[in-house]
């Protein structure tokens, strides 16, 4: 009867370090977290709540890319909260810890800086919220896909063009966005490796994506080097500031964008060409992708927006 009671006492004992062994486990499990707040592979249309940061609603680009997405969300049923950043790195990232608190399914974003957005996209892989970026990619943390033209390419098209336009050696200023964005970075490769040995680029000075900004570089870039032949904006924003400044009809300018006023300023003859982007598309791409995830459908990891020249020979084919 002893024996049988060891036996019993035995066998408890096992069962319960099994159970612990098994819990432990468990806390240290390595499986990733599951993405979306609600930690649901599978949920509809109309029950998705969508957190949106946008870096600045002042430039209608971006006003485009928010209507892309309120557009197939209004159609679908979805909620969505928008957020300006206002071209300021510390409330975008306070906006999406925001957005955090509110459990949303998605956040898209679209960075002001794409090294400073870092800890807010690992703050929200961490919460198991999945991340789209919009335009911009982000350089760390864990995208479920970045929607964006080839912004290597829309530059190479912009020196390709300017090329036609200005003599072999011909003298061009470069006006940059904001530092550290991906979308500035890539733009300038893109130019400068095609322009090289090709066109002279004399100067190249951050004008952070601003209208007027881009005007009062301009001015200062045409005090110091009044010969140039040719003036590369990384966008239309920049561009349309800088075209304020420029008195010379033959000085060529080149932008990268699309929007409403720059293509304005195409059919004009203030801009001589534009590597068009599809904003509102891009808008559209990203919140199409949540909703793929949300089917349980995969999603590539970049989302390739189309790009175009418009000059003032086929403006009104896209205005």
């Amino acid at each position: 009867m002893k024996k049988s009671k060891r036996y019993v006492l035995v066998l408890v004992a096992l069962f319960a370090l099994s159970s612990i062994i098994l819990t432990g486990c468990k806390a240290v499990s390595l499986t990733p977290p599951t993405f979306g707040g609600s930690h649901e592979t599978k949920k509809a249309k109309n029950k998705l709540k969508i957190g949106v940061s946008l870096s600045t609603l002042s430039n209608p680009f971006f006003i485009s890319v928010r209507n892309g997405i309120n557009g197939v969300a209004k159609q679908n049923g979805t909620k969505t909260e928008v957020f300006d950043a206002q071209n300021d790195s510390s409330k975008q990232s306070s906006d999406i810890e925001d957005l955090i608190q509110k459990k949303v399914d998605v956040i898209i974003i679209n960075p002001v800086d794409s090294d400073a957005i870092v800890p807010a996209v690992k703050d929200a892989n961490n919460a198991g919220i999945p991340v789209i970026a919009c335009d911009r990619g982000s350089n760390g943390g864990k995208l479920l896909t970045t929607v964006a033209s080839d912004n290597v390419k829309a530059g190479k098209m912009a020196a390709q063009y300017m090329m036609s336009k200005v003599p072999n050696g011909g003298q061009v200023a470069e006006l940059e966005g904001t530092p550290g964005a991906d979308a500035a970075i890539q733009r300038g490769k893109g130019f400068n490796d095609a322009a090289k040995g090709k066109l002279k680029i004399i100067t190249k000075q951050s004008a952070d994506f601003d209208r007027a900004k881009g005007l009062s570089v301009m001015e200062n870039i045409l005090q110091a080097h009044s010969s140039i032949q040719g003036v590369f904006a990384q966008n239309d924003e920049m561009a349309l500031g800088a075209v304020k400044a420029i008195n010379n009809p033959n000085l060529v300018v080149v932008s990268i964008d699309g929007e409403p006023q720059g293509l304005t300023a195409v059919k004009q003859g203030k801009i001589s060409g534009i590597i068009a982007q599809s904003p509102e598309v891009e808008g559209q791409l990203a919140i199409k992708a949540a909703y793929r995830h949300y089917q349980g459908k995969s999603v590539p990891k970049h989302t390739t927006s189309p790009i175009h020249l418009v000059t003032k020979e086929n403006v009104a084919k896209y205005k």
